[in-house]
């Protein structure tokens, strides 16, 4: 236990104490009555020691809990406090989720996130980002170790692709609300739609990479892609121009492929994503799992480890302390008084 004001400890005591002899400086005057004669005979019987033995040890009882009080309540103006530490390790690894957000992806993305939402609490250091697109490309989510801000993106992005699905306004609590989850995966990544067309697979994976910093080469860099690869515009690039530019920045690609995708297209994206040194998988009910293990074993390594101290106040005890002590000298007192 640290305490934050130790002054107040010496302070306290000092100024109740001064207070009470300056009140009791008086000792001997008689207020609430005259002396009594004769009173010797009184004072010799056994009941009358009695008493007074039991007098003294109540006033006794009432010192010792008034002192305490005193004590308890100088402790609790100093705020004692306690100290968190706690290892802050930074790791040299960086994903990103990249998501086609096209109708035809829905099934696969809400068990994406859903699933990587209980991975991303699981991290220690890594940074995360999420990007999503369609005509065009949305990064979401920057790269950063901000977890709870990552599952509250993966939650409205969930939510967003759930509504656009079921079209169902009852659980929400006004329009606004509707709209806003409704529209949170369409902002912008329809940017262009009509001269361009949609599901720019090329462009989508390409906008991930260029969503790591180049400068930072020691880092893993991983990118975890969900997509159906059924091209339906004019991309800028293809998607296996994208994957060798991945390939030449040293980003892996994690590929998952939608149930539903066709030979052709399930061919070119596993191509694609073997080509720059990842992996490629049929979308199942392991498949974030499986995912999230193969993560496990790519290289990363400790970058830093920092101590961060925490501290915060606990007059939890002493509280209680001084509640107790002070119903003691409460009981004790009226004894005496």
């Amino acid at each position: 236990m640290v305490i934050r004001y130790p002054i107040f400890l010496i302070i306290i005591p000092l100024v109740v104490f001064l207070i009470l002899f300056l009140v009791k400086k008086k000792k001997g005057v008689y207020k609430d009555g005259s002396k009594i004669a004769n009173t010797d005979l009184i004072k010799n019987t056994d009941y009358f020691k009695k008493k007074i033995r039991e007098y003294k040890i109540i006033k006794s009882f009432t010192y010792i809990s008034f002192i305490a009080v005193i004590m308890f309540l100088s402790l609790l103006i100093s705020r004692p406090s306690k100290l968190d530490k706690k290892e802050l390790n930074k790791y040299n690894r960086d994903i990103i989720l990249c998501m086609d957000v096209s109708a035809s992806v829905d099934e696969l993305n809400l068990e994406l996130v859903n699933s990587l939402k209980d991975t991303v609490s699981k991290l220690h250091g890594e940074r995360f980002g999420i990007s999503i697109f369609n005509t065009s490309s949305i990064l979401v989510v920057p790269l950063t170790d901000d977890y709870d801000y990552i599952i509250k993106s993966l939650d409205l992005i969930h939510r967003s692709i759930e509504l656009n699905s079921t079209y169902d306004i009852s659980n929400y609590k006004n329009v606004d609300n509707y709209f806003y989850i409704k529209d949170y995966i369409r902002s912008g990544t329809l940017e262009g739609n009509k001269e361009r067309g949609s599901s720019l697979i090329g462009d989508g994976l390409l906008s991930c990479v260029y969503s790591f910093s180049s400068k930072e080469k020691n880092r893993t860099k991983l990118i975890i892609f969900s997509t159906d690869n059924e091209l339906e515009g004019d991309p800028l690039v293809t998607l296996n121009e994208a994957a060798k530019i991945s390939k030449n920045e040293n980003i892996k690609v994690f590929g998952i492929g939608t149930k539903i995708m066709k030979n052709e297209f399930r061919e070119d994206f596993r191509k694609s994503v073997l080509l720059t040194g990842g992996k490629y998988y049929e979308h199942s009910n392991s498949t974030v799992n499986n995912i999230v293990n193969d993560i496990e074993k790519t290289s990363t390594s400790l970058l830093k480890s920092k101590t961060q101290t925490r501290r915060y106040d606990a007059p939890e005890v002493p509280f209680i302390l001084f509640l107790g002590f002070f119903t003691l000298f409460i009981f004790f007192s009226k004894k005496v008084i």
